[in-house]
């Protein structure tokens, strides 16, 4: 099967063990500064190495994709679709909102294309109609979104659409969207998800896969302010998960500042130092 990478325009498991204790602080005991609402950090094991409201109610925007993807992975892999297979432009497709990939009502794309679109530009246009290639009608795929949902253990995900665009039945929590994520990565080990995406009720949401000498992180970020900040957010816990996996050595404490005093200059002979003045002197 063709490897899909997962790259959008901004930056997608659960816990296979028993949840370790969340840590909230960074290497020099001094709490990590995030923008973010909700933050997931997972290593290899699956061990949680670091949380901010994990469980927490939460749109996830384009982090939806993640299973628009996984069911398109699972019908590539079953033979249920071809990575060529045309698909017809719907006019539903064709005036869902941005971000879009520009297809018109009418056109005909390889399935490969809009994957591709889906995956590389986040594009909601094309992810319509990967839906309803797939599914018939979006509102069939998105029956079977949640169906795959619930095989998954995602307890408290529900979809309402392909895309991600927003509707209030349209919730995740940064467990779920980690959890999602491992399970596509195991599944269809080819994929290498970088996922994201903004919207005023969500924010701005990361899903970050990353490896670091042979060594595999599922981070999730939920709800930063800004897209700079998400990438901040992301690239301060990923640096806090390589110190406490021992891959980078922690940055030591700054030293003290030792305040000196200025030095006196040298007392030339017959010079006299002026007297301090005294208290009420006019």
């Amino acid at each position: 099967m063709r490897a899909i990478s997962v790259l959008a325009l901004s930056v997608a498991c659960w816990l296979i063990a028993a949840p370790a204790p969340a840590q909230t602080s960074s290497p020099n005991s001094r709490p990590l500064a995030l923008s973010a609402e909700s933050v997931l950090l997972l290593d290899t094991q699956g061990r949680v190495l670091y949380a901010k409201k994990p469980a927490e109610d939460h749109a996830p925007a384009s982090l939806v994709k993640l299973m628009t993807l996984y069911l398109a992975c699972e019908a590539l892999d079953a033979g249920r679709a071809q990575w060529e297979d045309p698909v017809l432009v719907s006019q539903r497709a064709a005036l869902t909102p941005r971000y879009r990939m520009g297809l018109k009502k009418g056109e005909s794309a390889p399935l490969r294309t809009l994957l591709e679109g889906v995956a590389i530009a986040s594009a909601n246009d094309a992810a319509t109609a990967v839906a309803e290639h797939l599914g018939g009608t979006e509102e069939a795929f998105v029956a079977a979104m949640n169906a795959k949902a619930d095989e998954l253990g995602l307890t408290h995900t529900h979809f309402a659409n392909a895309h991600g665009l927003p509707d209030p039945a349209q919730r995740s929590t940064a467990e779920d969207l980690a959890r999602l994520t491992q399970r596509l990565l195991d599944d269809y080990p080819s994929s290498r998800p970088l996922l994201g995406g903004f919207t005023r009720e969500a924010g701005y949401n990361l899903a970050i896969s990353a490896w670091k000498s042979g060594q595999h992180f599922v981070l999730i970020v939920l709800g930063s302010q800004t897209r700079s900040l998400s990438f901040r957010d992301a690239k301060t816990v990923l640096r806090y998960g390589f110190y406490e996996t021992g891959l980078e050595v922690a940055p030591p404490p700054p030293a003290p500042v030792i305040k000196r005093k200025p030095p006196v200059a040298p007392r030339r002979p017959g010079e006299r130092r002026p007297r301090a003045a005294l208290p009420g002197a006019g």
